[in-house]
């Protein structure tokens, strides 16, 4: 039996949880998730009839073995392609085409968080909603203890989760780091593996959702910023999206970029919400969107890493026993990216144990 503790119910989290259950070595698997979703960024909302992704857009079709999972692995029921383009604009708001980004762009008609549900339900794993883990634990193997050598996770309710064999951390490498440095976990890579995940470079997104009783008639499916000079780094027609939005009816996933949301982050959010409505509508060229008939947004602090981390540090800390996992271990803001990670980790500590 191997005892697995996780932090963080991410994409790449859930990735690892389904290659290690799927494994033939026994596992006892317990994910401790701070909030009452699934899937981290890869978020989906509903209201109103109609479903929408928040944060992560869609996944791509990039990685040959992400793909089996999805295709093979998961039952392929309610998973859709976005079929129109993406397009882009420049700082002054001018549009172009060109920018279709390759490859097939897919989504659930249920949304993105899908992913995690379905990946949850084919395990035998323990996933504990609202648990927010605050101190990792590792005792001294030299003082002796029963525990010494195994790995405990400490929650914000004074909860203590394990013994584990292994733990894995799935936050945003800042939040990764924060554990980290107040671990009980006397070990000099304790120290390295910190300073190296401090290292990683993150982007916050502060986005805007808009709802409007009328269809937007547009070409494509989504607009990009490619010289990141706009206010808005991104706005995606959920529409677009089989499944997500009733006939006659638009929705806009507005994303600001990551100077605008840093600027405005602690503002108030109905202030924010209509700066966007007002920015959309410019950038689009259509009045109606200054006035949404219904809003929501989302805050995303650790939202887009920009580099990876050294690889030294984090192998040192898996021949302890500790494995970070995620899109900015991968290096790359994707979700198929932190969905392969994922299943590279799991493929690791299988190899470990055997």
């Amino acid at each position: 039996m191997v005892r697995v503790g996780i932090v963080g119910a991410g994409a790449a989290a859930v990735a690892a949880t389904a290659t290690l259950d799927d494994a033939a070595t026994e596992t006892e698997i317990t994910v401790l998730e701070k909030s009452r979703g699934l899937c981290g960024r890869a978020a989906t909302r509903r209201r109103d009839g109609i479903v929408y992704d928040y944060g992560a857009n869609y996944v791509k079709n990039d990685d040959e073995r992400v793909v089996d999972l999805l295709t093979e692995t998961l039952d392929t029921d309610g998973l859709v392609d976005i079929t129109p383009p993406v397009w882009t604009f420049d700082s002054d708001g001018t549009v172009s085409e060109g920018d279709d980004r390759g490859g097939r762009k897919w989504t659930y008609r249920r949304g993105l968080t899908q992913i995690a549900k379905r990946l949850f339900a084919r395990t035998d794993a323990t996933v504990e909603r609202e648990t927010r883990v605050e101190t990792v634990i590792r005792p001294d193997e030299g003082d002796g203890g029963s525990d010494a050598g195994d790995w405990y996770l400490a929650d914000a309710d004074g909860n203590r989760w394990g013994p584990f064999d292994v733990v894995l951390l799935n936050p945003p490498a800042p939040q990764t780091v924060d554990l980290l440095r107040s671990a009980e976990w006397d070990a000099d890579v304790r120290d390295r593996l910190a300073e190296a995940i401090d290292a990683v470079p993150f982007r916050t997104i502060w986005t805007g959702v808009f709802h409007y009783p009328f269809e937007l008639d547009r070409p494509y499916y989504a607009l990009v910023n490619t010289d990141k000079e706009h206010d808005i780094g991104w706005i995606g027609r959920e529409e677009c999206k089989p499944g997500h939005v009733p006939d006659g009816e638009s929705l806009l996933i507005v994303q600001a970029n990551h100077e605008w949301s840093v600027d405005h982050y602690d503002e108030p959010h109905e202030r924010n919400r209509e700066r966007l409505a007002a920015l959309a509508a410019d950038l689009l060229g259509d009045e109606r969107v200054y006035e949404p008939d219904w809003t929501d947004h989302q805050g995303w602090r650790h939202a887009l890493p920009e580099d990876g981390v050294a690889r030294d540090p984090l192998q040192l800390a898996e021949a302890e026993g500790l494995y970070c996992l995620g899109d900015w271990v991968a290096g790359d803001a994707r979700l198929h990216a932190a969905l392969r990670n994922g299943l590279e980790v799991g493929d690791r500590i299988v190899d470990r144990v055997h």
